[in-house]
């Protein structure tokens, strides 16, 4: 039997009917069964403080660093605020990355960038503003294919299925996704 990746989302946007979220969803939907996608959520995280860091942390940063520590993998999907991450997602990986020297992302684990917006550009300055944040955390990112999707508010119909137009590119994103965590991963 071949081996399952755990595979922690992070889901850019807090949106109840966030695109985003349902292009992890679709993605999550589509991927081979040697993947296990969960989203992590990142909601309730407070704003990174060492303050409140120190000593005993909130129970909300230990149990999404231990969510994060028990991945093989990440995948993050994002919506672009003002060309960069949503704040929610930046503090997600503050918060992951603390204590210093302790960081949670650790371990060379591979992750993917997706990026959605309703805008033509599909989010490229959060995608590539995202991946230099991967670069110092020591995560490698799958290069290729790249998902800027753009229009993405066209690709879900009222019940939140995803458009038959969009699901192969999805498609082919997961499958290569699949093949980066087998050839990247430590476990």
């Amino acid at each position: 039997m071949s081996q399952v990746y755990k595979i922690a989302v992070l889901v850019g946007s807090l949106r109840k009917d966030s695109i985003n979220r349902k292009v992890a969803l679709a993605l999550a939907a589509l991927a081979p069964k040697n993947l296990e996608l969960k989203i992590v959520e990142i909601g309730d995280l407070a704003l990174y403080n060492e303050d409140i860091d120190a000593g005993d942390p909130p129970a909300t940063y230990t149990a999404f660093r231990q969510q994060l520590i028990a991945a093989d993998a990440f995948l993050f999907v994002t919506p672009e605020y003002n060309r960069s991450v949503p704040g929610v997602l930046k503090n997600a990986i503050d918060v992951g990355s603390r204590p210093y020297g302790q960081s949670a992302w650790g371990g060379i684990k591979p992750a993917a960038v997706v990026s959605a917006s309703p805008g033509a550009i599909g989010g490229f300055g959060a995608n590539h503003h995202l991946r230099q944040s991967l670069v110092f955390l020591n995560v490698p990112c799958m290069q290729q294919p790249e998902a800027y999707l753009g229009n993405a508010g066209t690709f879900f119909d009222e019940a939140g299925s995803v458009s038959e137009n969009v699901k192969p590119f999805l498609q082919g994103f997961i499958d290569a996704y699949a093949a980066w965590v087998q050839r990247n991963s430590a476990s």
